[in-house]
């Protein structure tokens, strides 16, 4: 590894974003913008058919957000002439070849200046359309790997993962790649083009039967969790980002490649200020359910290990590893957790909800403040008795009562029906993470800081390690606070 200083790294280079308008996007923009306003130009690939309206949601998306405060408080009145002078916005597609990018001579100006790509656009959710999701996750990370060779200057491509994609794997996971056609199983064998063609067979299908769009969409979201199921994945999302790095592997050629799994990424823990959270992650939805009430058993192991990571480290380490590896012909894979240096357990996590909540209590429309409790953790058999008992018995009695009174129930009972049937679907598509047992190993990251440290980079600056991180502090005092600013509603 060869390091120095990262700001004079940045100096003079020209950056390519996928997935700017997202959370690890648009801090990654942020803190270069910030920290070495000497950076070059940053183009940003908006998936918009036109440069107007890219350049319009590059506005309101990226720039527009309260994340820009210090920047824009810093430049004042040259804000804007800043980004102007800085950033450019492309409007493009990563599911298509050429990345979408419709003008050539953009194009051609694109690859003779680009030196970085960071490509972190993805569709994170866990069941989104087999189609969608391959399209994005999948296809989407070869279409960049392409582009990348292609670009004349380039220095290296990093490319953000998901550290799930390990599956439901226990014990130390350790920082590998995927080989082609690898399986987390072992029982099959994984043909990304036999996945492509049976999308293609399932969607001509559904198309000749002339399924309305919503049944499609329906259909399409079970598929893909099947699939992901019969290799050994436990929902969509993980399983068509593990695809995506098996083809970022077998594609690169003589490109450096760096891959980073983060694992959940929480509000921002210092820069450019603490706190700041955008989109509701799976932990967020479960402190914004317990401020309101609304969470009073939880399925889950109350002494295990729940891997967390602030989102302004992530985006530090993935800085700090493009210095490191940039030139560089080896691959690296880096997980950006906390669970095996600074673990962080959900008694925990429970405990300084408890003492936020109670001593900050959040108001209901009234403005009377609610009460919380202490949620009890109940094994999966447990919470499904629990959830057979208080709802889905009760919700028997209405459709019976239902049929007696002529449908009189109707309404009630479809809406009782359907909020059941969604959260029992939410719990069955978090199960694997609500009792995962897995500690993700970071040796890598751990020698990536080592060496940083002794390299003379900017540490004060790009810090990423998890020792430094007091939880109950980072809970009570800069994530719960920035959740119920950025997320109730």
């Amino acid at each position: 590894m060869e390091f120095g200083s990262v700001k004079h790294f940045l100096k003079g280079k020209t950056i390519l974003v996928t997935g700017a308008t997202g959370f690890i996007g648009k801090i990654f923009v942020e803190k270069i913008l910030r920290v070495q306003p000497d950076v070059k130009k940053f183009y940003l690939l908006l998936r918009e058919s036109n440069p107007c309206s890219a350049t319009e949601r590059m506005h309101n998306e990226v720039f527009g957000k309260d994340l820009f405060k210090v920047l824009r408080e810093k430049l004042g009145g040259d804000f804007g002439s800043f980004i102007s002078d800085k950033v450019m916005a492309v409007a493009g597609d990563i599911s298509s070849e050429n990345l979408g990018i419709r003008d050539v001579n953009l194009r051609k100006e694109m690859l003779e200046e680009i030196d970085i790509v960071l490509h972190s656009a993805a569709s994170t959710k866990f069941d989104e359309r087999f189609d969608v999701a391959m399209r994005i996750n999948t296809m989407g990370a070869f279409n960049v790997v392409n582009f990348a060779k292609n670009c004349t200057k380039i220095e290296i491509l990093l490319y953000v993962s998901t550290a799930y994609v390990c599956g439901e794997t226990e014990g130390l996971i350790l920082e590998e790649s995927f080989q082609m056609g690898e399986t987390l199983n072992g029982f099959s064998k994984l043909d990304i083009d036999f996945e492509k063609k049976l999308i293609e067979k399932k969607l001509s299908e559904l198309q000749t039967h002339n399924s309305k769009e919503e049944n499609i969409t329906s259909m399409m979201r079970n598929f893909g969790l099947e699939r992901a199921k019969e290799h050994g994945w436990p929902n969509t999302y993980v399983f068509t980002k593990a695809m995506g790095e098996m083809l970022v592997g077998h594609t690169k050629e003589n490109l450096p490649v760096v891959i980073l799994r983060p694992t959940i990424v929480t509000s921002t823990y210092k820069e450019p200020f603490p706190g700041w959270i955008e989109g509701v992650r799976t932990i967020d939805s479960f402190a914004i359910a317990y401020g309101k009430r609304k969470l009073t058993r939880f399925p889950g192991v109350i002494n295990a290990v729940i891997d967390v990571m602030p989102a302004d480290m992530v985006v530090n380490a993935i800085i700090v590893a493009m210095v490191a590896n940039a030139n560089q012909c080896y691959d690296n894979i880096y997980h950006v957790g906390s669970s095996k240096r600074n673990p962080l357990r959900y008694m925990n996590l429970l405990d300084y909800g408890y003492k936020y909540f109670t001593e900050k209590p959040y108001m209901d429309k009234d403005g009377t403040p609610i009460k919380v409790g202490r949620v009890t953790f109940l094994d999966m058999a447990s919470f499904q008795r629990y959830m057979f008992i208080h709802f889905l018995l009760p919700l028997k009695g209405l459709k019976l009562l239902n049929t007696i009174f002529c449908q009189y129930f109707q309404k009630m009972y479809r809406d009782n029906n359907r909020k059941i049937q969604i959260a029992m679907r939410l719990v069955n598509l978090y199960r694997p993470y609500l009792f995962f047992s897995g500690i993700f190993d970071d040796m890598n990251m751990k020698e990536l800081q080592m060496a940083a440290m002794q390299g003379g980079v900017e540490m004060d600056l790009f810090y990423f390690d998890p020792k430094m991180i007091d939880w109950e502090d980072y809970f009570v005092n800069i994530h719960v606070p920035g959740t119920v600013k950025y997320l109730f509603k």
